[in-house]
């Protein structure tokens, strides 16, 4: 049969049809145990019946005007994440992607508005931004941005968890208006930078008067067991910060914040979106929030994270095959001596589902709604399979 989806995706041979919880369902009845929260985004598990009732309610009642409109339910979700945030104003999309592209442009422009007419910004090596092209060409991955030559000019890369290499660049490129980041790199591999690098990068780019730009597209809406990952940080608060994935549990939406220097660069006219921030997404969006508040699930997060991070140490932290084992709240990062892709059908077969990225690092990032029993499953599920694949390739490579 002729599939007449793209094949953009190498999709695992799982169609699911029902979710509840930390778990999913697929067309044979089969249940799954999901440690990967549809990459971030589930952070209140599938169908939470608070996130359903939104859904519904708002659907009934008005689900898009245009943004040419005010916006009820965009206003309280703006006043609460600029509340959460310390933050001041915010930008609506649809996605993480969408969100950078808007950061990216607020950059060019408060560039322009100094005098500078090609303005540049620093990126991050191992970092991922999104698949549009200014964001393609932010990520630091040549694999993603093969055959999608000629990329867009003005970003400059330097080496992550380097402040020493940061600040070198912005000396050497004068024409710098932004630093681009991720707190903790996601799909490069769960990389946790040093406790003070985060505030090391925003008193650089205050002495040089340059945006200091966190994608918390990933981290951000708890994960890290604080509301944003920036908040781990003395003394930090960004001048832009992008939000998606968690915010609307499902429900696309993205976000752009703005703070201090950063105020008053986009106006009317200058940026916009069809969908962005319309009344069912907000009311999701909102819902996600006061759920997480509501419910204590940061309490739960910093509960469960290091007594998962505890169990991985245990059983797989002395394993010669097992160079690190990295973790920020629901984020865990376990790094091979060797690729493991195989490791995601494995655990699949297991009724589990897991990531691998960076080709050696088994990424974890479960639900945040998560119980004791399902954090000791995942810990205990992941650890056999890594020991089973760990001693089934030593053989191999004696043999």
């Amino acid at each position: 049969m002729t599939n007449s989806v793209m094949p953009t995706y190498g999709r695992l041979d799982v169609t699911f049809k029902q979710g509840q919880g930390a778990w999913l369902i697929d067309n044979q009845g089969e249940r799954y145990l999901d440690a990967l929260s549809g990459i971030a985004v589930c952070n209140l598990g599938h169908c939470h019946p608070k996130v359903t009732e939104a859904i519904t309610d708002q659907a009934k009642t008005l689900v898009h005007t245009s943004n040419v409109y005010h916006i009820e339910m965009q206003q309280k979700l703006a006043d609460k994440l600029v509340s959460l945030s310390g933050m001041d104003q915010v930008f609506f999309g649809n996605s993480g992607a969408e969100a950078n592209e808007a950061a990216i442009k607020l950059a060019r422009k408060y560039g322009h508005s100094k005098g500078i007419d090609k303005p540049v910004i620093i990126v991050m090596d191992g970092s991922f931004h999104g698949r549009t092209m200014a964001t393609l060409t932010a990520t630091g991955n040549v694999k993603v941005q093969a055959g999608f030559e000629p990329l867009v000019p003005g970003f400059v890369r330097v080496p992550f968890n380097d402040i020493d290499a940061l600040r070198m660049a912005i000396s050497h490129w004068p024409e710098a208006v932004a630093v681009l980041l991720e707190p903790i790199q996601g799909e490069g591999g769960i990389k946790v930078p040093e406790p003070e690098y985060l505030s090391q990068v925003r008193a650089l780019c205050t002495q040089r008067k340059l945006l200091m730009m966190l994608d918390e597209v990933q981290t951000g809406i708890g994960r890290t067991g604080k509301w944003f990952a920036f908040q781990h940080s003395e003394n930090v608060i960004p001048d832009v910060m992008t939000l998606a994935k968690g915010l609307g549990n499902g429900v696309p939406i993205g976000a752009c914040l703005a703070a201090g220097p950063a105020l008053g660069i986009l106006e009317a006219g200058n940026h916009g979106s069809t969908f962005g921030g319309n009344p069912l997404a907000s009311r999701v969006a909102l819902t996600v929030l006061e759920t997480i508040e509501s419910e204590k699930l940061l309490d739960n997060v910093n509960k469960l994270a290091p007594k998962m991070l505890a169990g991985f140490q245990e059983q797989l932290g002395k394993l010669p095959g097992v160079k690190t084992i990295r973790q920020a709240g629901f984020m865990f990062g376990i790094e091979l001596n060797q690729p493991c892709g195989p490791l995601i059908k494995a655990a699949l077969a297991e009724h589990l589902l897991i990531n691998v990225t960076a080709e050696k690092v088994i990424r974890l990032l479960p639900p945040m709604i998560i119980n004791d029993e399902e954090a000791e499953l995942i810990v205990n599920k992941v650890s056999s399979l890594v020991k089973a694949f760990l001693a089934e390739h030593a053989v191999e490579s004696v043999a």
